[in-house]
């Protein structure tokens, strides 16, 4: 850590079972030699040592690398014998015997790597796209489940509304039904009551003899005034006004006669 800087660092034969992630600090280093120790795995983020060229990993315990060693573009020799390696891995890496060799093995596995980068990032990208898709289908069905939650609720309510309507229309028309109800009661209590009393002579016979007693009334006033006419007037000596005082005299005979003879009478009771 003193040594920022350093460019090659050789840390072989030394038991070492893992590296710290800070040692990917060490970004100038070109050349590292990490052979014959025990590492079981190499750090995540081995891939910041960008400048290194030269990688001597013989003899340990690596099974896979991490995936940012694809981000090692610069490395050109590469030694990865006597690891209990992945099958893929191991064959793609080849045997380090020489020269070309650990080279053709630095190129091999840096696009083995990359391939493996790229395929991770497709699935991350797939699995974000899935989770993408899930959460536009759970905003999906959030809005199709309160939609469905406001229909049941204005349903609800036109149902609630409803039903009130019809109780006011049954209350309505039960208020009605009683009112008519009271009324045929009332009608049948009052038609005994009215049949009971004594029946009313017509309204119209009083008017009707009142016109009689103006009738006869105007008759007599007609046969005055003729018989004054009559009597008075030159009119007397006419045939019609001679009949009239003739059955005039008549008639006042006879009421004398009538009178005499109820004097008769009177006198008679009276012996």
């Amino acid at each position: 850590a003193a040594l920022p800087k350093a460019t090659v660092l050789d840390l072989s034969c030394n038991n070492l079972i893992s590296l710290p992630s800070d040692f990917c600090s060490l970004m100038h280093l070109v050349k590292l030699d990490l052979s014959k120790n025990q590492l079981q795995q190499l750090p995540l983020d081995f891939g910041r040592l960008v400048n290194l060229q030269h990688l001597d990993l013989l003899n340990n315990r690596l099974v896979t690398l991490p995936v940012s060693f694809a981000q090692l573009k610069n490395l050109k020799w590469l030694d990865l014998k006597d690891n209990p390696l992945d099958p893929v891995l191991a064959k793609v890496a080849g045997d380090c015997l020489d020269e070309k060799q650990c080279k053709q093995a630095a190129v091999k596995v840096l696009q083995h790597m990359k391939a493996i980068q790229s395929e991770q990032d497709r699935q991350r990208q797939r699995k974000l796209q899935a989770e993408r898709e899930m959460e536009k289908k759970r905003e999906a069905e959030q809005r199709a489940k309160e939609a469905l939650e406001r229909e049941l609720r204005k349903r609800e309510k036109a149902e609630e509304k409803e039903r009130r309507r019809r109780e006011y229309d049954a209350q309505k028309a039960a208020k009605q039904e009683m009112e008519k109800k009271t009324k045929k009661e009332t009608v049948h209590t009052q038609k005994p009551a009215s049949s009971s009393r004594p029946p009313q002579p017509p309204r119209h016979k009083p008017s009707w003899s009142r016109s009689v007693l103006r009738v006869l009334l105007f008759v007599l006033f007609c046969i005055l005034c003729t018989l004054a006419a009559c009597k008075l007037t030159e009119l007397q000596h006419q045939p019609l006004c001679v009949s009239v005082n003739t059955l005039y005299e008549d008639v006042v005979a006879a009421l004398q006669n009538h009178k005499t003879l109820q004097n008769m009478l009177q006198h008679n009771s009276h012996q």
